[in-house]
């Protein structure tokens, strides 16, 4: 019997899910895709700031599979670089943080939007 799939926490969807070059027509054989969960390891590590380990803690997932994704994902950003792809942002094995209060750890967005809003109410 296989092993039941393990989701990936991701806190919130990207804010825009296609780039590219400007001007260039959709063209699915110059598209590369990037899943949520591909894009969610990416902010947390690169932008973040967090270690594999800090980022599959909040991922809910193995270091190891966080290495494997963060591989893949930096492999589709340098391929839509170089070769000036398109990049899209979708799909994946992930569920959305359900804590939207609070936020599901240190790097969540939900808990950035959350205090943001409080703070310009002021």
């Amino acid at each position: 019997m296989a092993r039941p799939m393990k989701w990936r926490r991701v806190c919130c969807l990207p804010d825009k899910n296609i780039f590219g070059p400007l001007g260039s027509p959709p063209n699915e054989e110059r598209r590369v895709t990037m899943t949520i969960d591909e894009y969610e390891t990416i902010r947390l590590i690169d932008l973040d700031g967090f270690t594999q380990e800090e980022c599959a803690k909040q991922m809910n997932v193995a270091r190891t599979t966080i290495q494997g994704i963060y591989s893949e994902a930096r492999k589709k950003l340098a391929e839509f670089l170089v070769e000036g792809k398109v990049l899209s942002i979708e799909g994946g094995e992930y569920r959305l943080c359900e804590d939207s209060g609070k936020g599901c750890g240190r790097g969540c967005r939900v808990r950035k939007r959350v205090r943001c809003f409080a703070e310009d109410k002021r």
